[in-house]
This record gives C-alpha cells, sequence and structure tokens, in this order.
C-alpha cells in the first residue's frame, strides 16, 4: 500500500497533568488512507494523546497538524470512538447511526438516506430498527463504528474498541475490520495492548515507552492485505512479534 501524502501529523506533543509529565515530545504521522497502531503499557498516555489529536485536550506543547492545516485544540475535525460502545439505549440502531449527522443540523429523513447504505458494509443490514440491547456485543461494536464514521469519514481514533469483547469475537471484529478497511476509505489510528491485534490490523506501529511516553520504536508491517486470520501462525508474523516484545 502507498501512501500520497500525510493525512495528520502529531509534532512534538508535551502534556503533564499536576507536574506529572505524560507525554514526552511525540511525534508521527499518519498517511492517506493507512491503518497505524499506537502499542505500550497500561496507563502510559495513549488516551491521552488521542484527546490532544481531537481538540479535547489542549497540549502544554506540540501541534496537530491535518491536511497542512493547524488543529490544535480544535475540536470537531475527526471521528473519535471509544472503548464502550456508548449507543443510546432508548434509539433505534439508525438513529444512533444518525446521531452526528443530526447534531449538525441534517434533517432526520435526509440522514437516515444517507446512512442507510452503510448498514451493509457494517454488517448491519436487517438491524436498522432493533435497539442496541438486542444486538450481541460485536454489532454494538459495529453500530457504535458506523456512528464514529459518520461523524468523519476521512480520519478515525479507535481506542481498543474490542478491548472488552470475548477473545472469539474480538477475532471474528479484527477480521471484518480488516475486509471493511479497504471500503472505508479511511486513515485509521488504534490503540491496543494486544500486539498480535496491532500486527495483523495495522500497515505501521508505534512502540510507546511507560510513563513518561515516548516513542521507543516505529516498525513496518510488510504484510500484504489483505490478510486471513491464520496469518497469525506464519514465521513473517511471529518474527515482528518477537522484534516487537524485545523493544517493550
Amino acid at each position: 500500500m502507498s501512501f500520497c501524502q500525510n493525512k495528520l501529523e502529531v509534532v512534538g506533543l508535551n502534556k503533564s497533568f499536576e507536574n506529572i509529565n505524560v507525554v514526552d515530545n511525540i511525534s508521527f504521522y499518519i498517511g492517506e488512507n493507512e491503518f497505524v497502531a499506537l502499542v505500550g503499557p497500561s496507563g502510559c498516555g495513549k488516551s491521552t494523546i488521542f484527546n490532544m489529536i481531537s481538540g479535547l485536550l489542549m497540549p502544554d506543547n506540540g501541534k496537530i497538524i491535518i491536511d497542512g492545516k493547524d488543529y490544535t485544540g480544535k475540536t470537531g475535525r475527526v471521528s473519535y470512538m471509544y472503548q464502550k460502545d456508548l449507543l443510546l439505549p432508548w434509539k433505534r440502531i439508525i438513529d444512533n447511526a444518525t446521531l452526528p449527522l443530526v447534531v449538525n443540523g441534517m434533517s432526520k429523513k435526509k440522514a437516515r438516506e444517507e446512512v442507510i447504505k452503510y448498514f451493509k458494509i457494517f454488517g448491519l443490514e436487517g438491524f436498522e430498527n432493533k435497539y442496541p440491547f438486542q444486538l450481541s456485543g460485536g454489532m454494538r461494536q459495529r453500530a457504535a463504528l458506523m456512528r464514529t464514521y459518520m461523524s468523519f469519514k476521512d480520519i478515525i481514533l479507535l481506542d481498543e474498541p474490542f478491548g472488552r469483547l470475548d477473545a472469539i469475537t474480538k477475532r471474528n471484529m479484527q477480521s471484518w475490520l480488516m475486509e471493511v478497511f479497504n471500503d472505508l476509505k479511511a486513515s485509521v489510528i488504534f490503540i491496543t495492548h494486544d500486539i498480535e491485534e496491532a500486527i495483523f490490523l495495522a500497515d505501521r506501529i508505534y512502540i510507546l515507552s511507560d510513563r513518561p511516553t515516548k516513542i521507543k520504536e516505529e516498525i513496518n508491517v510488510n504484510i500484504k492485505r489483505p490478510r486471513e486470520s491464520n496469518i497469525i501462525i506464519s514465521h513473517e508474523f511471529n518474527d515482528i512479534k518477537a522484534g516487537i516484545l524485545d523493544i517493550l
């Protein structure tokens, strides 16, 4: 996969809370339609980095550059999905999915017309009028990802979206995301503690240190897409895994 330009650049981010340095001079980039994973110890500051990219948190120093423009401290430019699905239980799935469009002023009817075509892509065709409690955990995560995608389609931040799923559902969701990634036409930054998940999904992986977090290494995952689930037992996959374990 080739990337014609940097879609998003994180430049020299620093962040401290009550004199505790959490993020220390972090810089990285993501290309157009690229999938990048951030891997590091629990509590190292990965979510803090996401909060700064999304504009929810102002860095002490550094910049967030998107399409060549400075978006430091500005919200509403990227899609951001948390670990919990955060679906509104009293709304049907189609109305959960349209929520970002309606909030931005689109009529409910037009928003439904815009969203309905994505139900097949996200594996939710036939479940448009169901409520969240009627869906499995994996399906709720698909619905949450679809709602996230409807916010802004070109840059998606995913903060351990499969972290709460059981092992079988998690593996199925990883394979599904691998299949659907090309259809999304998005640049994705994915936080995970799961090394195998990062290697399976990502084009590049940034390995983060413990707090204060720094980038220890950038890993290129030179495994051809699309990747089948059995790639995890291949020599090339396990060579990358062994290298990451050595760095961590």
